[in-house]
């Protein structure tokens, strides 16, 4: 994953790597954020923990209706007020809400 490739698409903040245990591995920061080390480490287990979740009531939602498509379950976005993480596989991007891109952070994302 080249983060600082990262770093050039409309909005991000921060990129990242991480672990599957949610250990934060490599980031890139953009000179001038409140974003730090330790926040993208406590995000990094957000997305494990977010992901498992999704993971889980994917596999509930076809059990349960039959219904497949669902699953793998590879990425996600959650939107905050201000910014967002654009995550796929193990690797993550911190965009600004207002400059972002979601759809080319994604296909970035997959491309890496």
């Amino acid at each position: 994953m080249d983060l600082q490739r990262m770093m050039e698409l409309p909005g991000a903040l921060a990129a990242f790597t991480y672990s599957d245990k949610g250990e934060l591995q490599s980031h890139v920061l953009r000179e001038g954020t409140e974003l730090t080390a330790d926040v993208l480490e406590l995000l990094a287990r957000s997305c494990v923990a977010n992901l498992a979740i999704a993971a889980m009531e994917a596999r509930g939602w076809e059990s349960l209706t039959g219904q497949g498509g669902f699953q793998p379950l590879k990425g996600f976005s959650v939107v905050g007020l201000e910014w967002s993480v654009v995550v796929d596989g193990n690797c993550g991007v911190v965009v600004k809400n207002r400059d972002a891109d979601y759809e080319a952070t994604f296909k970035a994302l997959q491309a890496a």
